[in-house]
């Protein structure tokens, strides 16, 4: 049918993707251009067929399900990846929305929500197994009180090398302050950037003062 939905299965289980197979053939409103067995050949199948929805899992040989998800959302942008996965730890979720995926959903789904989620999907829809949805709230909770605390990853040490950036001083300055060596200055300013998600010495020394941790 010319305005049937039309899907790529991505799954390195055979079994898996003939199952899938098999319950979309009975929908005359789904229509499967092409199965992957990787995410190379998935990128390669959305390059070419643009499909509507992408059924990708996400830990298979090769290039992941969330890299082919990032992939995938630059060659066709308009296809809409459903993430169908056994995994629902926290690694897995925020990698592969922030990737590109609308919707998350574990294998263990059955057949009318799998069915709904592809429909849904083609709308520009957004679906979440509640057991995902439930972490990404909670990670997203943790967040919001992190922020509040912006600096309780930092240690006691790297607290002191950060005021001192802030302060104007260099690796050198610091290392003579505080009695350490140069080196070891440059590893904890190093991991304060990368705590911090920051891109450099001059960002830290911003967030500090923003954040109070000068006056």
């Amino acid at each position: 049918m010319s305005n049937s939905v039309t899907v790529v299965i991505v799954d390195d289980h055979f079994v898996v993707r003939e199952g899938i197979r098999a319950l979309f053939e009975t929908q005359p409103d789904i229509s499967i251009v092409g199965e992957a067995a990787s995410g190379e050949e998935a990128v390669r199948l959305c390059a070419d067929y643009a499909p509507d929805v992408v059924l990708m899992d996400l830990l298979m040989p090769g290039l992941n399900g969330v890299e082919a998800t990032r992939q995938i959302k630059q060659v066709s942008p308009r296809s809409q990846v459903i993430v169908l996965t056994s995994y629902h730890e926290d690694e897995h979720i925020l990698p592969a929305i922030r990737a590109g995926a609308l919707s998350y959903l574990l294998k263990e789904a059955g057949p009318d929500e799998l069915l709904a989620a592809v429909q849904k999907a083609a709308r520009g829809e957004t679906t979440i197994h509640p057991r995902v949805a439930a972490k990404m709230m909670r990670t997203l909770q943790g967040a919001e009180a992190k922020e509040e605390n912006p600096f309780d990853d930092l240690s006691k040490r790297e607290l002191e090398v950060l005021r001192l950036i802030a302060e104007g001083l260099s690796n050198a300055a610091i290392g003579e302050a505080l009695f350490i060596s140069e080196k070891t200055v440059k590893s904890h300013v190093g991991n304060i950037l990368s705590k911090l998600h920051l891109a450099d010495r001059t960002q830290a020394a911003v967030y500090a003062w923003r954040r109070g941790l000068v006056e």
